[in-house]
């Protein structure tokens, strides 16, 4: 019998949920810093597939795709397969992508470009790649059956196309879309002006939001979810294992922001107002530009943000909160003040080692999960996890951090570690009593109101129709 998440919580009850993939907490709880990067985190930028006129694209643990000049054109090759991909380190999935990675590799060009890309099918069914709002002849437009005859298995198309727009895109197949798609197929297209940045761009980030139904000691994406998902990242990872955006204090930082996912998402960022200045359509005008803190993404839209970055380290994450978590359990019993200790007795009957928790909320998660309390299904995440200076994160999925110092290095993306906070920039404690101060209330605290409880409805003596 395959196991879903909600049968797992089902049967466990939501003291379940506390111990996902213990093994795999113990490995990412010890040392946020060596998990939120690659062991060796490249220095600066790749310079493949860059051409010296613009400031290269970093797409957060992910790269972009070298080309070569074949008679003034840019030829590109993407090749469509089965990839295993790690979300964070204990736990992996086959997946499908592009070139041995899910999202595929970022294509970066220039306005007035002639683009080759061929195209190679190494899946076990048809193919073919969609350019998510590229303007281009309508055959080269990669919708199966519409536009073009699909990519069988074996066979290699090359489409071609010059590029009359810049901006922030994607790419993805027109072919079995709810399956390849569930399945990890997605890259970004970048496509820089052909005449320079009205704003200089220092730093530019690329991220692309997705969702993942891996359920508990599975590994491969069930592509039947159509909202209830297990896992929610930027470039296929999950928190801790996102890398975080580097930045030196006064530079200019564009984060491009795409949606392949399921849902919108809200993206906040901390520390800045950040300009809104582009989606699909391209650069706005300036007089189009706008401050804000959060920016929705909606499905099948991109947005870019800039921002003159200020030291600190700055969280950068989507505000569904359960978009920021790990596996956990939906729609489950709400064991919010409920004393469980009795219930918590009688289940270790059937279930040794049972722990009942939420009665005082969730906060313990972590610490039960870190010191292995529980083991939970292999191959699935604990559902808050990272280490920073000042204890646990306690988050996951779409969640990462904006590293900003002084004095660092023009085009150097290696983390900085934490930031060391000037005197007084900081809360600290002022008193260790609950009834500190006289705060001003328009009503009384819980513990001072009268009592009330619950009692069992005797349905038996009530007409139901």
């Amino acid at each position: 019998m395959k196991m879903t998440r909600r049968h797992w919580v089902q049967l466990m009850g939501a003291g379940a949920i506390a111990p996902l993939g213990v093994g795999a907490a113990r490995a990412l709880a010890q040392d946020h810093s060596k998990h939120a990067m690659p062991a060796e985190p490249p220095a600066r930028p790749s310079k493949e597939g860059h051409d010296g006129r613009y400031t290269p694209v970093r797409t957060l643990n992910g790269w972009t795709l070298p080309y070569r000049m074949v008679d003034g054109v840019k030829e590109y090759h993407l090749v469509a397969e089965e990839v295993v991909h790690e979300f964070a380190p204990g736990c992996v999935a086959k997946c499908w992508g592009y070139n041995g990675t899910t999202p595929g590799p970022t294509i970066e060009a220039v306005e007035g470009d002639r683009l080759r890309i061929y195209v190679t099918n190494r899946l076990p069914e048809h193919t073919n790649i969609h350019w998510h709002g590229i303007l281009l002849p309508s055959g080269m437009d990669g919708v199966g059956g519409v536009t073009q005859r699909n990519i069988q298995p074996g066979e290699t198309y090359a489409y071609e196309f010059t590029l009359k727009q810049s901006g922030t895109h994607k790419y993805h197949p027109h072919a079995d879309e709810m399956v390849q798609m569930a399945m990890g197929m997605m890259g970004m297209l970048i496509i820089h002006p052909k005449d320079g940045e009205p704003e200089r761009i220092d730093r530019d980030y690329a991220v692309l939001l997705h969702n993942w139904a891996l359920h508990p000691g599975t590994y491969r994406p069930d592509p039947s979810v159509m909202q209830d998902f297990d896992l929610w990242t930027f470039n296929s990872k999950v928190f801790p294992a996102i890398e975080p955006m580097v930045a030196a204090t006064g530079d200019r930082v564009r984060v491009r922001v795409a949606n392949l996912s399921m849902w919108n998402h809200p993206i906040h960022m901390h520390g800045v107002q950040f300009l809104v200045t582009g989606s699909d359509g391209g650069r706005w005008p300036k007089s189009l530009w706008r401050p804000e803190v959060t920016e929705i993404v909606g499905v099948g839209q991109t947005r870019d943000m800039e921002f003159v970055a200020v030291p600190g380290d700055w969280a950068f994450h989507c505000h569904m909160s359960h978009h920021t978590m790990n596996a956990m359990g939906h729609e489950i019993p709400n064991t919010m003040g409920v004393d469980q200790k009795g219930v918590e007795e009688e289940i270790r009957k059937i279930l040794p080692g049972y722990m009942a928790m939420g009665k005082d909320g969730m906060a313990e998660h972590q610490d039960h999960t870190d010191s292995g309390h529980m083991r939970g299904p292999e191959n699935t995440l604990p559902m808050m996890m990272g280490k920073g200076p000042f204890g646990n994160i306690e988050m996951g999925g779409m969640f990462t951090l904006i590293k900003v110092r002084d004095g660092l290095p023009a085009d150097d993306y290696r983390d900085p570690g934490w930031f060391n906070h000037p005197p007084g920039t900081q809360p600290k404690r002022v008193s260790s009593d609950p009834n500190f101060g006289n705060p001003v209330r328009r009503g009384l605290p819980a513990d001072a109101s009268p009592k009330f409880e619950t009692k069992p409805v005797d349905h038996s003596k009530m007409k139901h129709s």
